[in-house]
């Protein structure tokens, strides 16, 4: 206890100080005045008395201070002494400190940015119990191009299969996926609320309690359609109901079905899909259409195993029924199928991955590039901590004799390296607070890059202890990077040489070189990666799509109860077609590039089938011509044209169909098909054959990075859903609000969603702008930087030799000498960088070369750009100190000297 009482004065005593310090003085003064009276009465002289006295009491100094260590913390005093130092070496130079903060402030808010979006997207755990044991299952396939890909959504007889063979040792649990729900009904008013399926044992397995009411149980799952409940997410209740308890039991309408609201998701469970927040969590046995349909792959497959099951278990028992299933589709397989597809089609393999930080098509998307931008946002970070570091550099060679005085009159080493060490923290705490500001507006406006109106990213940008630990843990970092070898090297100076102004500044030269030729690497290697993606999305917005997307409409629509027939959406597109402003419309299963595919088998009379399948789309006669398609032989489409089928009594209905240019080149090697008779397997395993009486040019059917894929197009049959495209003479928005009450007016509860197909086109390129644009923004920075901090080694470097330099041009040097010895080193450090940058940047691209289309690492663009631009830079910031160089005048530098 006396120890801690101790340890409280001496804190306490550290920070109140001045009244003590004058009590303590004038008692040390009174002791000091009686022995000078008690030498006078001995016989002493006045000056004698007060020496004696002075040498008798020692010094008033030394004994304030020893009392000053014993009474308070001394290392408190010497690091405020220290902080107030620093700041008046900062504000003495204003300009030079002032650039460091702004330059340091857009790095570390560009990695903070970073850090927050990487956390919230693949980082941070759902806020469940022991989220680290969940996972989801995932499986490989081979596409068109035999190449290999990664799906995770599964069907219900899947599911059913998959719960039946893990059996007890994990709970299997339905995750769908979280979107948008048009016209759902919310206390009679029509709002878009975000919707998200779940089996009954997932809130019980996540552990998770309400905050209202009660949440889904494994009872609401026992029977397709019988529990029409609804929980609310927290931030929905919120935000909609205002936290009100009477929203337990209000109705909710969805389409034609009814829902009741029996509880509320506890607060900071937004759902499982980070980049979506879910508004409304339902059943997923709700989702009756899609349980009755095999092959309709609508959620992902979480497992949890239950405690002292090991995930290999359970993957292995995955498998084995993974296996097994393809064995049996192998069988069925038509005997003249290539034995590379069989072998591919058994090796595919089924695995767990982590569901801890949630699953979503957000993450799968942009976790790659992500990464990529916060690898970026690092490398500017270092450039512009070099940057500060040739700062402190040069202001420690100035205060070289400062610092030997400090050391000749006891300072010791460590002292003078925590003195500059507190002035890069005072650096880098400035430089911290301007980059949480850049940051807190940057993360939004990059998640905003992200969003587009019909795809929104949603995402949970809050500042938690993991932000404040980062941000914590990066301004150590930065004034260790920036700070150590500055301070370090100010310590070193030998008083006796640095007093006598002898001190050789050509190790600090050499250090500074070095520093910008680490400079010079970083910012070759981003604007290399930076020329690489925006040659990407160069090539991506020049590619050809087929078809011409401006102006047109697109309306999701809905209509109510089974499938209608031709005749409904022909009655819907007439009156659309009567409509002002509309040049022409058509109706689609689904839209192009719309992500949606349907593939399948084309067998051709007397040819071996091929291993790669074609692509179907059902349409209506005018696509091609609302969608700006060229007819090159045959016709389109007419009333009374039917699409082959396999009808009730599995018997093949023959058919009509329009196919595309690749379609012809890979089924008929180019020639015309227009009359010719193919195949298709559309349902089980019989044939039903296809005449071909049209021939269109090529289109992106689904993802506009993929090739031209072979098309062929078969007539619309009856649908409860489909894509009309609307083809107008303006603006394509200002007719969205008529076109729409046009399509809703077929039935009270049709439900449509509207867009643009321009906007369809933007959205496949919000990846590649997103690199582009910030890779670009990172470039321009890090050159910048780049170039600032050549620019402060040479006008340094002049600086320091202005004598050496006004003696030269007095023997005789000519100004292109004086540039070339000034610039020398630097140039050579400046090349060795670029050398080693490019080098790093030519291995980075070949890990990247799944983000760029078409642009290869070794391209002569993708080489010569960042160095050309290097080169105008570096030209640009040593024109200055040249010209400093080559205006002294050697008569004033020899008077001066």
């Amino acid at each position: 206890m006396r120890h801690i009482r101790e340890w409280l004065d001496r804190a306490i005593g550290a920070f109140y100080q001045r009244r003590p310090d004058d009590d303590l003085e004038q008692e040390l003064a009174t002791h000091v005045a009686l022995a000078q009276e008690a030498a006078e009465r001995r016989g002493d002289s006045t000056s004698g008395a007060h020496r004696s006295a002075r040498v008798r009491s020692g010094g008033t100094t030394q004994a304030m201070e020893a009392l000053r260590d014993q009474r308070g913390l001394p290392w408190i005093h010497a690091l405020s002494s220290d902080i107030v130092f620093g700041w008046r070496q900062l504000n003495k130079h204003r300009s030079a400190s002032g650039a460091a903060i702004l330059s340091l402030g857009l790095a570390i808010g560009a990695t903070t940015a970073g850090f927050r979006l990487v956390d919230a997207v693949l980082l941070r755990p759902l806020p469940v119990r022991d989220p680290g044991s969940l996972s989801y299952v995932a499986f490989t396939i081979h596409d068109s191009q035999n190449r290999p890909d990664e799906l995770d959504d599964f069907d219900y007889p899947t599911f059913q299969k998959y719960a039946e063979v893990i059996g007890p040792r994990a709970d299997v649990m339905i995750v769908g996926a979280s979107a948008p729900q048009e016209n759902v009904l919310v206390s009679g008013e029509p709002e878009t609320v975000f919707r998200q399926y779940l089996s009954g044992n997932v809130f019980p397995s996540f552990g998770l309690q309400p905050a209202a009411g009660r949440l889904l149980l494994p009872s609401d799952d026992d029977a397709p359609g019988a529990h029409a409940v609804a929980v609310l997410s927290y931030d929905y209740w919120t935000r909609r109901f205002a936290r009100a308890p009477g929203a337990i039991g209000q109705g909710i309408r969805i389409g034609r079905q009814a829902f009741e609201i029996v509880g509320v998701a506890p607060k900071g469970f937004f759902g499982t899909e980070p980049g979506r927040t879910t508004d409304l969590f339902l059943p997923a046995t709700m989702n009756v259409q899609a349980l009755k349909s095999p092959g309709w792959s609508w959620f992902r497959l979480w497992v949890r195993p239950r405690p002292g099951i090991a995930p290999a278990e359970i993957q292995q028992l995955l498998q084995t029924a993974f296996t097994d299933r393809h064995r049996e589709e192998v069988r069925s397989f038509p005997p003249d199928t290539p034995s590379q597809r069989i072998e591919a089609h058994l090796n595919e393999r089924i695995f767990l991955l982590s569901a801890a930080s949630g699953a979503s098509g957000v993450q799968k998307n942009f976790r790659r590039p992500l990464w990529i931008l916060a690898a970026l946002a690092i490398l500017v970070l270092l450039i512009a901590c070099t940057n500060v570091a040739n700062l402190l550099l040069a202001q420690a060679l100035s205060r070289g004799r400062e610092m030997a005085l400090r050391v000749s009159i006891g300072a010791e080493r460590w002292r003078l390296v925590r003195l500059v060490l507190v002035e890069s923290a005072l650096l880098a705490i400035a430089a911290t607070a301007v980059g949480t500001l850049f940051g807190a507006w940057a993360a939004p406006m990059v998640v905003s890059m992200l969003t587009s109106t019909d795809n929104p990213v949603r995402l949970v940008l809050d500042t938690d202890w993991r932000a404040l630990a980062f941000s914590l843990t990066l301004a150590t970092s930065v004034t260790c990077l920036f700070g150590l070898a500055p301070a370090i090297r100010a310590s070193s100076f030998g008083p006796v040489t640095a007093l006598k102004g002898g001190a050789d500044p050509r190790g600090h030269r050499r250090v500074m070189k070095w520093l910008v030729a680490a400079q010079m690497a970083f910012c070759v290697f981003v604007l290399f990666v930076a020329v690489l993606f925006a040659a990407t999305l160069t090539r991506l917005v020049r590619l050809p799509l087929g078809f011409s997307p401006e102006h047109v409409l697109l309306i999701d629509a809905q209509l109510p109860g089974k499938p209608q027939p031709v005749e409904a959406w022909a009655h819907i597109l007439d009156r659309l077609q009567e409509s002002p402003g509309v040049e022409s419309a058509a109706f689609s299963g689904w839209t192009l590039l719309s992500g949606s595919r349907w593939s399948g088998r084309v067998f051709v009379p007397g040819r071996t089938p091929e291993t790669r399948p074609a692509y179907f789309l059902e349409i209506s006669p005018r696509f091609f011509q609302t969608l700006t398609i060229p007819l090159i032989q045959g016709r389109e489409f007419r009333a009374g044209d039917v699409a082959p089928k396999v009808d009730e009594q599995n018997a093949a209905v023959p058919g009509v169909g329009i196919v595309n240019r690749s379609f012809a080149q890979a089924y008929f090697d180019g020639q015309n098909p227009v009359g010719r008779r193919v195949a298709i397997r559309p349902r089980n395993l019989v044939e039903a054959p296809v005449e071909i009486v049209g021939l269109v040019g090529d289109s992106i059917y689904s993802d506009v990075r993929e090739p031209m894929h072979p098309t062929m197009f078969v007539p619309a049959g009856a649908r409860s859903n489909g894509t009309l495209s609307i083809r107008t003479a303006g603006d394509p928005l200002m007719f969205a609000s008529t076109l729409r009450r046009i399509v809703s007016g077929a039935s009270a509860d049709t439900r449509v969603r509207v867009g643009e197909m321009s906007a369809l086109v933007r959205q496949q390129m919000i990846r590649e702008r997103l690199l582009a644009s910030l890779s670009g923004f990172f470039a321009i920075v890090a050159l910048l930087l780049a170039c600032l901090g050549l620019y402060g080694v040479l006008n340094y470097t002049v600086v320091q030799q202005r004598r050496e330099i006004g003696l030269r041009m007095a023997l005789g040097a000519r100004a292109a000498q004086v540039v070339a010895r000034l610039t020398r080193d630097t140039i050579i450090m400046v090349a060795a960088g670029a050398a080693f940058g490019l080098a790093a940047g030519l291995g980075f691209g070949r890990m990247i070369e799944r983000l760029l289309l078409e642009v290869k690492a070794m391209d002569a663009v993708a080489l010569l750009t960042p160095l050309t631009m290097l080169t105008i830079a570096v030209a640009l910031a040593a024109i200055p100190p040249a010209l400093r160089a080559v205006r002294i005048d050697p008569a004033e530098t020899l008077r001066s000297e």
